[in-house]
């Protein structure tokens, strides 16, 4: 939290700066006020009326600048919000394969949502209502001190026992906000996965489990969040009560000083207000320390910061230009095997093809090619350099991978195969017509520009998968691997494609499939046939 308010210092003193003028103004009504009391018990209405005059102008002055608080403290909270999506976008990029894939997608997506409105509550806006009190506690104290400085250390104790008393729940309200994040993140998560089976259920006729669905996630929002506010409302409402008890302490003996006769009468109506607004400064104070333990969990999601700056490239590293080999590999996802001393070859510009039963561990080798599963036992060799000595990022840089279940951004066709990289034209159409997808863009009636729609729903599913295949040709890798690919193609496209693949000198294609036609075979230089290893 403190490394955003920092970076933005400068908009956040412009906010600290206009709440102190504010309560400047509003404390200087408690002087203004025993003014006019004087003046009506001095019975001068001119004096009364140059006070009041003076009151409502300080009004007018207060609500200009209340105005002003409004909109530089929410450019301010829309400068940090930015940025903490930015750093948890950085984070997510450093997670390798396994890390990222170990939480659900709609986890992630509460993160940028419910966690960010979470974290403007509990941390922004806690954060300047601390600033705003510390001015109202701060400048009524000065005026206190005008008043009656005898008033001074009783104002002192309690402002030390309003600070002291949140650092005792501090861990206890951590605990509570890390529930309800979790499960603000596991609702999200369930509510995602029945929307994605909305026409399932309706189609089987089981819209009962989509409404019970949709309780249970309800259920996981509300309540640890009913939790939370009970828990915490009992420790805001103890700490209400010590800072009520101070406050009837200070007007008491203001009162035992007016009766003494050591200051006049008129000064219990300037007591008053700033005695009220120091207690009620510090209770405010207190509920603010409290709200910003609250909002630590959310922040600890962060592990790297985003400086802004161009991402460094990462460093080159030289295409095959001999093999790639695999030796003796085996991987147990948990305690299953699914590859057990496998031993392959795939030589720079060779085509290979991968066939089995489902299970038997085809897109597993594809995973460990690309660096995905660095678990594994046995040797993957890049031109006789151990895979290991590379980063995932180094690997990638060389390899396109094509998988059954496509990704397409809700964009347009163009924007999904270059990704936002500049290509000419030549390289365009040469991708498009290798991929098969030129004639599906000419019945199209804006072409590249042809908005693909959420998850590529305004395309086949043929379709997009030629787009998948246009965006990994058009990126030059020299290794391209196909994992089922071509599946959603009809076999006139299917051959289409897998013929350029197969004809292109300069790619190392490694391919895929449950089933070859033996006319296909021929065309590989090598078929693995992998097998389903026992458990």
């Amino acid at each position: 939290m403190s490394y955003y308010l920092k970076k933005l210092w400068k908009a956040n003193l412009i906010v600290i700066i206009l709440q102190f003028c504010m309560h400047a103004i509003q404390a200087s009504f408690a002087l203004l006020m025993v003014q006019r009391v004087q003046a009506i018990l001095d019975f001068d209405l001119y004096l009364f009326l140059f006070w009041e005059a003076l009151h409502m102008a300080g009004w007018g002055m207060y609500l200009f600048l209340d105005y002003l608080v409004r909109i530089f403290r929410g450019r301010a909270v829309r400068k940090m919000n930015n940025m903490v999506r930015r750093d948890m976008a950085a984070s997510l990029l450093k997670k390798d394969y396994q890390e990222f894939h170990a939480q659900d997608s709609g986890e992630y997506l509460s993160w940028f949502t419910a966690g960010i409105k979470e974290i403007e509550e509990k941390a922004w806006d806690s954060f300047f209502q601390f600033t705003a009190y510390s001015a109202q506690v701060i400048t009524n104290i000065v005026i206190l001190a005008c008043v009656q400085w005898s008033l001074l250390p009783l104002v002192f104790i309690s402002a030390v026992i309003m600070i002291v008393m949140p650092k005792l729940f501090e861990k206890k309200l951590e605990y509570l906000s890390e529930k309800c994040a979790q499960g603000q993140a596991a609702a999200t998560g369930g509510l995602k996965d029945l929307l994605r089976g909305y026409d399932v259920l309706r189609f089987f006729g089981r819209g009962v489990r989509f409404r019970k669905g949709i309780d249970k996630a309800s259920e996981q929002i509300e309540e640890p969040a009913y939790q939370e506010t009970c828990k915490a409302g009992m420790i805001y409402d103890g700490v209400g009560m010590v800072n009520i008890l101070s406050q009837t302490i200070i007007y008491v003996y203001t009162v035992v000083l007016v009766i003494m006769r050591i200051i006049p009468y008129a000064t219990l109506a300037g007591v008053g207000n700033p005695s009220s607004a120091i207690s009620n400064g510090l209770d405010q104070l207190a509920s603010c320390r409290m709200c910003f333990s609250a909002s630590k969990p959310y922040f600890a999601r962060i592990t790297v910061y985003d400086d802004g700056s161009t991402p460094q490239k990462p460093q080159g590293t030289k295409p095959v230009q001999d093999c790639i080999t695999v030796e003796n590999v085996s991987f147990n996802y948990g305690e299953k095997p699914i590859l057990k001393d496998m031993s392959a070859t795939f030589r720079k510009g060779g085509k290979y093809a991968l066939t089995g039963s489902s299970g038997c561990g085809k897109s597993t080798l594809l995973k460990l090619l690309l660096g995905w599963l660095p678990d594994y036992s046995g040797i993957i060799r890049f031109d006789g350099r151990d895979a290991k000595d590379f980063t995932t990022e180094e690997l990638l840089q060389q390899m396109s991978y094509i998988a059954q279940d496509v990704v397409l951004f809700n964009t347009t066709i163009r924007d999904n195969i270059t990704l936002g990289g500049d290509f000419t034209d030549g390289q365009m159409q040469k991708a498009l017509k290798d991929s098969a997808l030129a004639g599906d863009l000419a019945n199209m009636p804006d072409g590249l520009d042809t908005a693909v729609g959420e998850e590529g729903s305004n395309l086949s599913g043929g379709q997009r998968q030629r787009v998948a295949i246009a965006r990994a040709l058009i990126h030059d890798r020299s290794i391209l691997l196909v994992d089922e690919g071509t599946s959603a193609l009809d076999e006139k496209n299917a051959n289409i494609v897998e013929e350029s693949l197969l004809a292109n000198p300069e790619l190392t294609l490694i391919l895929v499939s449950h089933h070859l036609a033996p006319e296909r075979k021929a065309q590989f230089d090598h078929v693995y046939q992998l097998k389903t290893c026992a458990a």
